[in-house]
């Protein structure tokens, strides 16, 4: 059974860094298609980051240069680690995969390939 759990949320001032983990069991990541997106009370989900199956990273303009994404295969563990937080990154973030193959992380971030599993989410809460 495929699943994903995201760790590492919580409340932290504007300005400091929080690492999320994303753990995978099954063959969840397998395709090597995958994100971190977030939900804002009131908002629509967005796409934060992404890596393709060619191993390509992309990054929402809102996070580029504070995000960064990797994964470890050896763990099947996703990461996102934010730094210099702001309070407009207050969301619940969830990770996602996607079974197939898939190329271009703008695809990815806009929601173009369907991502058939996702986690329930870690809230983050920037304070100011």
């Amino acid at each position: 059974q495929v699943q994903l759990v995201e760790s590492g949320g919580g409340s932290v001032q504007a300005g400091g860094s929080l690492r999320l983990s994303c753990a995978a069991s099954g063959n969840a990541f397998s395709s090597n298609c995958m994100g971190w997106f977030r939900q804002a009370p009131g908002k629509e989900r967005e796409g934060v980051a992404g890596i393709d199956s060619r191993g390509s990273i992309g990054y929402a303009d809102s996070v580029k240069g504070r995000f960064t994404i990797s994964q470890d295969n050896a763990k099947n563990t996703l990461y996102l680690q934010m730094n210099s937080l702001l309070p407009e990154d207050t969301a619940m973030y969830y990770c996602a995969a996607a079974r197939g193959y898939c190329s271009g992380t703008y695809n990815i971030l806009k929601g173009y390939y369907e991502m058939h599993y996702w986690g329930k989410g870690t809230l983050v809460t920037i304070s100011s």
